[in-house]
C-alpha cells in the first residue's frame, strides 16, 4: 500500500508542490461523479480530499467507489483518496487515509481531543493510513461553515506571529502536518505573508486551502511556502475551473 505521508514528505523535499482537489459528499451528484472524475483528472490534482463541516448525508462510501469505478487507471492506482472529515461519522474505511484532524486554533475540547477519541474505535477497525494534523482556522472576513460547527473563534490575521506559534506548537506535539485553513466559502484566503512565516518556520509540511478562487491564488500559495493547497468551493462552482487562462 501506497504511504501517503511519506509521498508529501518526498515532494517537499523535492519541492514538489502537491494539489487536492476537496469534494463535500453534501454538495456531489452522484450521477455526476464521472464527469466530475473526468475533470479532476485533467486537473493538476495529486489528491482527492473527501469531507466537509456537517455531511448530513450518507454517501461517502458510495462516493469513494464510484470515484474507483470511473477513475483511468481504477481500483488504487487512481489518485490517493483522503478523508478530511468533521466528525467521526464521516470515516470510510474505503478511502486511502485520513487527515486526524485536530482543531488547535480553538479551545472547544469536542474537537480538540473529544471527536478523536471517539473515532479510535472506528479506525481501528479500518485500513487507513492516519495522518495527524494541526488544523488551524484564520480570520477571513467571514463566518465559515467550520467556526458555526466548531464555535470556535478563528486567530486574528493581523496577529501572524500567534499562528506562528499555533503551528510551531502542533508541531512539537507531534502533528505530521500543518493546515492553515480560511474555511469554505471565505472572503479573504490566508495571506502570503502568513503563509511564508509559518512554512519558513516549521518543518513539517504545510497544508493552505479556503478562500482561493482563482489559478492565480494557488500559485500565491505556492510561492509563499505552501506545499500542498485545497481547492474546493471554486471547483465546486466551476468544473472548468483549471482552464480559466489557458
Amino acid at each position: 500500500m501506497i504511504n501517503i505521508y511519506n509521498q508529501i514528505l518526498k515532494s517537499k523535499a523535492n519541492k514538489e508542490k502537491l494539489l487536492a482537489i476537496l469534494l463535500d459528499p453534501d454538495k456531489v451528484d452522484l450521477n455526476q461523479v464521472e464527469i466530475l472524475i473526468e475533470k479532476t483528472n485533467q486537473s493538476p490534482a495529486t489528491h482527492i480530499f473527501i469531507g466537509g463541516s456537517l455531511v448530513q448525508n450518507n454517501i461517502i462510501d458510495e462516493l469513494i467507489l464510484r470515484i474507483r469505478q470511473v477513475s483511468p487507471f481504477g481500483g488504487r492506482g487512481a489518485l490517493p483518496i483522503v478523508l478530511f472529515p468533521g466528525n467521526p461519522a464521516q470515516i470510510s474505511n474505503e478511502a486511502d487515509a485520513i487527515l486526524f484532524l485536530s482543531l488547535i486554533s480553538g479551545r472547544n475540547p469536542d474537537f480538540l481531543i473529544e471527536h478523536q477519541i471517539q473515532a479510535v474505535p472506528i479506525l481501528k477497525k479500518t485500513n487507513l493510513e492516519i495522518i495527524s494534523t494541526g488544523y488551524i482556522l484564520i480570520e477571513s472576513g467571514t463566518e465559515t461553515a467550520v467556526e458555526r460547527v466548531s464555535k470556535t473563534t478563528p486567530l486574528a490575521r493581523n496577529n501572524p506571529e500567534y499562528i506562528l506559534q499555533t503551528a510551531q506548537a502542533g508541531e512539537l506535539l507531534g502533528n505530521k502536518l500543518i493546515y492553515l485553513e480560511a474555511g469554505s466559502g471565505a472572503k479573504k484566503a490566508v495571506s502570503k505573508e502568513i503563509i511564508q512565516l509559518v512554512s519558513q518556520n516549521i518543518d513539517i509540511p504545510l497544508i493552505v486551502g479556503g478562500g482561493i478562487v482563482d489559478l492565480q491564488g494557488i500559485q500565491n500559495a505556492y510561492d509563499a511556502g505552501a506545499d500542498l493547497v485545497v481547492i474546493g468551493t471554486a471547483f465546486e462552482n466551476d468544473l472548468n475551473f483549471f482552464n480559466q487562462n489557458r
